[in-house]
């Protein structure tokens, strides 16, 4: 899981557009421990990516996240079509 899904969903929790029944750090704790997720931080590199892509995208986390599957490799589970204008691979 990548750094920008949790600081994402830390500010959605903020401004109240998402509301957790626990804790914030128990719902992140708990989710990694459920689904045996490793954490991505984001790094030199990821934010490399970010000065050559193309604005298909305009929302800053999800660009993180195509920055990051570019750079690592991976996949993307998203329902959000807009990642298929770039060159990585989208499950869901």
């Amino acid at each position: 899981m990548s750094a920008a899904t949790y600081w994402e969903i830390a500010i959605k929790v903020k401004i109240k557009k998402l509301t957790l029944t626990v804790p914030f750090a128990k719902f992140i704790n708990d989710a990694i421990a459920a689904y045996s997720l490793v954490l991505l931080p984001i790094n030199i590199p990821h934010a490399e990516v970010l000065t050559t892509l193309p604005l298909h995208h305009r929302d800053p986390f999800d660009r993180m996240l195509i920055a990051q599957a570019m750079v690592e490799k991976i996949a993307i589970l998203s329902a959000d079509a807009a990642f298929d204008a770039y060159p990585i691979t989208r499950i869901w």
